[in-house]
């Protein structure tokens, strides 16, 4: 029987480093755990962590490849956080300029939540609590 433990990270790939690595620690507030450049790669590799475990893993490449992520491309479809107060978040997105979705509900949990996309239009998720 397999055992998993937890997700260890998520591997995003971007194509304006510094532009993401910007998004991820100033706007979404991850901390840097160490970043690396790999000269022989030409690639950056940011590790982030949030409240001290470490989430994402954010590479950049020289000319990567896009990936359709909307509409329901298969694949990975969204990054998904928990918040406190959806409003709170709205707000202080808005105060950086980054446009969210209307709100939803989830109709198994009657949670509400809303969407934003990173500068690779990755689907970013907000899940109230």
């Amino acid at each position: 029987m397999l055992t998993l433990n937890k997700i260890h990270h998520i591997a995003i790939l971007c194509s304006d480093y510094q532009k993401s690595k910007t998004f991820y620690t100033e706007v979404l507030g991850l901390t840097i755990i160490r970043e690396i450049y790999r000269e022989e790669r030409q690639s950056y590799k940011l590790d982030l962590a949030l409240n001290g475990n470490y989430v994402v893993e954010l590479f950049s490449f020289p000319n990567p490849p896009t990936r359709p992520s909307r509409p329901e491309a298969v694949g990975l479809r969204h990054l998904a956080f928990e918040v406190t107060n959806l409003e709170e978040t709205i707000a202080f997105l808005e105060a950086k300029n980054i446009e969210s979705e209307p709100i939803r509900i989830d109709e198994t949990t009657d949670k509400r939540f809303t969407f934003i996309a990173d500068p690779d239009l990755l689907p970013i998720e907000f899940y109230e609590r």
